[in-house]
């Protein structure tokens, strides 16, 4: 079973987003881009590696480039437990 994206910020985990930039095999001369987002760890990022590992296996378009940035959604004491909420109108 999957942990809920709370619980992967509560872990540590952070929203990683990468911009590939790959050629076509027919077209070298084409520059593309794909964007990829996932929830990954700072500073080793293996989502990110795998990713790119499985690119690099599996997809026949070559690497040019990856342009990636990586935000903690929730850090150290911004998490609080809500027990109630009170709506005034």
């Amino acid at each position: 079973m999957q942990p809920s994206e709370t619980e992967l910020m509560l872990r540590g985990y952070g929203l990683t987003t990468a911009e590939f930039f790959y050629r076509l095999p027919d077209y070298r001369h084409v520059l593309n881009s794909f964007v990829w987002q996932d929830y990954d760890l700072a500073p080793d990022y293996p989502r990110l590696f795998r990713f790119i590992e499985f690119w690099q296996e599996r997809i026949e378009g070559p690497l040019h480039s990856v342009r990636f940035t990586h935000r903690r959604m929730i850090g150290r004491g911004e998490w609080r437990h809500v027990v109630r909420e009170f709506r005034l109108h």
